[in-house]
């Protein structure tokens, strides 16, 4: 659905992309994570038209983002990170003039609002000016905006910046249900942990290009990879050393006690196979686990950031 290659964008004496290479497929819920300053806005004005790229290329749906600006724009739905409100509208007459935008008026174009207004859960507010919405409903009513073309992907920046916990965990599952309905969606964030529990891929930027990206399976395994694996043991502790000093997939052993540390690169698969080859050795193991994986952690590593740099948990 979302192609970039070598994306380039200054800033003055600012690098602010450099050499942004993404793939976001259809269907996906892709989380672009990074620390203030990395680029994700910077990538998304680019992505959605608002931004010219000094060198590289972006497709959406096929078709080439700069040479084909207009038609592209059919193809995705914009939701910013500061957005601008007609205060003075109702929310009915906001959605049916940007529903006139796209040519879709008369009774065509109403039902079509409200079609929309009630997949955000806010048909009961369409006679409600939108100066009086919370910050929450009006992420929402945003998002209804964007989505008034039916395009196939979504591209949220910070939508939840600001919001109470509530609202986030809502506006959360309403994009879960559009993915689930076949959407496309980006969204950039700050917050690990949102982005952890509900999107399908994750991307993280630093310094103007992306450092790590992957499935949730794939990124997961990674930092389960990062962690160590205990094992505690009653009996045949020198037996245990013995066999992880062979093992392969071993890169470190220390002992606290009756429990062995060990740094284990490996999948789940080999971690019971090492379980399987020590018990069958005679050793008497007890407690066999990982560390809980840390996403917190690999982005620290994979940043290289100060902790004070990057909300990396929530913002409550």
């Amino acid at each position: 659905m979302l192609k970039i290659r070598g994306l380039k964008k200054k800033f003055k004496n600012f690098q602010a992309l450099n050499g942004l290479d993404m793939d976001v497929e259809e269907g996906a819920l892709y989380g672009f994570i990074g620390p203030n300053g990395a680029g994700k806005t910077t990538a998304i004005r680019i992505i959605t038209g608002l931004l010219d790229a000094d060198e590289g290329t972006v497709e959406i749906a096929g078709r080439d983002a700069f040479l084909y600006r207009e038609q592209v724009k059919e193809s995705f739905g914009y939701v910013p990170d500061e957005f601008g409100m007609y205060d003075n509208l109702k929310v009915s007459e906001y959605m049916e003039f940007f529903a006139s935008c796209y040519g879709f008026s008369g009774l065509v174009g109403r039902k079509r609002c409200q079609e929309f207004l009630e997949q955000v859960k806010l048909s009961d507010k369409a006679d409600f000016f939108v100066d009086s919405l919370s910050r929450g409903m009006k992420q929402r009513l945003c998002l209804a905006r964007a989505m008034i073309h039916d395009p196939g992907l979504l591209v949220l920046d910070e939508p939840t910046s600001g919001m109470d916990p509530r609202a986030r965990l809502e506006f959360k599952e309403l994009l879960r249900e559009l993915c689930a309905e076949g959407k496309t969606i980006l969204i950039s964030s700050h917050i690990l942990s949102e982005l952890s529990q509900m999107c399908t891929d994750i991307g993280i930027i630093d310094s103007g290009r992306i450092v790590l990206s992957g499935s949730m399976s794939e990124i997961l395994q990674k930092v389960n990879d990062s962690n160590p694996l205990r094992i505690q043991v009653c009996e045949g502790e020198e037996r245990a050393l013995s066999l992880l000093a062979e093992e392969k997939n071993v890169r470190t052993v220390s002992v606290s006690g009756r429990e062995i540390v060990v740094g284990f690169h490996g999948r789940k698969e080999e971690e019971a196979r090492l379980l399987k080859m020590l018990i069958e050795a005679g050793v008497q193991v007890s407690g066999f686990y990982r560390d809980q994986g840390d996403l917190e952690s690999l982005f620290m590593e994979m940043t290289n950031q100060e902790r004070e740099k990057v909300v990396l948990s929530s913002e409550e």
